[in-house]
């Protein structure tokens, strides 16, 4: 008889608590699939000639110097503000050719950082990322909107006796961003965004207090 089932299978479940990092992950994915639909687009030959992306529109490599001051959410006690430096290099991987806002390419991309940490425990952070970047190009416009996102790993001096400091050195990244870029030349973009950066043991060590950071980015980037 049902009286006779175990008392646990009438336990409610407990509720299911996201996590920041996983929604993040989540986000980094969707970028992926994006990068991976500009490569279904890069083969079709039915695109008029109007709306093939040129060279210029396109390049095939390019690298950047980016630089962002960043402020550390409200969650960490610490008040973290990070100056963070990036060299990045960008390669073209598969477009979207189209009469829509979709049209662009996609970018994979390699990048090393360096953040001396201006207010926080620490005081300097280093390490490198790679991701997907993509750029939305309408044909004759010199504005280039992008969305970029990535994951990485590096080091910081932790402080692991401070609290709210980091609990140790080795540590993941996460960086998202989102801006426009500026073509003041054939070979020359200037770029204006905002950069999210999460940083995180992972849980390697209890407590694992992340950092979550957000600030404006501007940068410089050479086309070839």
């Amino acid at each position: 008889m049902l009286t006779n089932l175990p008392l646990h299978c009438n336990r409610a479940h407990p509720p299911y608590r996201s996590r920041p990092f996983m929604r993040i992950v989540s986000l980094f994915l969707a970028l992926s699939l994006c990068g991976a639909a500009s490569l279904a687009h890069a083969g079709n030959e039915a695109v008029s000639p109007r709306l093939r992306l040129t060279e210029r529109e396109a390049p095939r490599f390019e690298v950047a110097a980016e630089t962002s001051y960043l402020w550390g959410s409200l969650a960490n006690p610490n008040s973290y503000e990070v100056q963070a430096n990036f060299i990045t290099a960008r390669m073209r991987w598969g477009a979207i050719e189209n009469d829509s806002w979709l049209r662009g390419f996609n970018q994979v991309y390699l990048l090393a950082t360096v953040q001396p940490i201006v207010r926080g425990p620490e005081n300097l952070y280093w390490g490198i990322s790679a991701g997907f970047r993509y750029n939305f190009v309408q044909p004759g416009s010199r504005l280039v909107p992008y969305v970029s996102g990535g994951v990485g790993l590096g080091w910081i001096d932790s402080q692991a006796g401070v609290f709210g400091a980091q609990g140790q050195d080795f540590t993941f990244n996460i960086l998202s961003a989102l801006g426009v870029s500026y073509r003041a030349s054939d070979r020359w973009q200037i770029t204006v965004g905002a950069l999210y950066e999460h940083l995180s043991n992972g849980g390697q060590t209890i407590p694992n207090p992340s950092l979550n950071l957000f600030g404006p980015q501007v940068g410089f980037t050479y086309q070839f």
